[in-house]
């Protein structure tokens, strides 16, 4: 099996009809299951470059509109996101991760200071 390569173009210098998936989706569009046909990369200082894969515009379909269920399942995953498993209320902000709980049940102390 051979491997195809794509071609690679410098930061800025693809040529018009191709968009990243971020331009794509700026403009209304999404990939629909096209292959890459180039990517785009930018060099960086003592690191690899950065890659973005290009999209050709003329075969992106339109975005698929968010339904009902979508919308009510994203509902509930940000809720539970936001609430404290430890108290059970919404903590009115996402629980951040690295303490696991809302600030008043990880620092007691200190919110009892206050």
């Amino acid at each position: 099996m051979a491997t195809a390569t794509v071609p690679v173009y410098r930061w800025r210098l693809a040529p018009d009809g191709l968009a990243t998936r971020r331009q794509l989706r700026a403009l209304g569009l999404r990939p629909g299951g096209q292959d890459v046909v180039a990517q785009v990369e930018r060099p960086r200082y003592r690191r690899g470059p950065l890659v973005a894969y290009l999209y050709r515009i003329e075969l992106a379909l339109p975005i698929r509109a968010m339904t009902a269920a979508k919308a009510a399942a994203l509902a509930k995953a940000n809720t539970a996101r936001r609430t404290c498993p430890t108290c059970r209320r919404d903590a009115g902000y996402v629980i951040p991760a690295s303490l696991g709980m809302c600030v008043p049940c990880a620092y007691p102390e200190e919110q009892r200071a206050a």
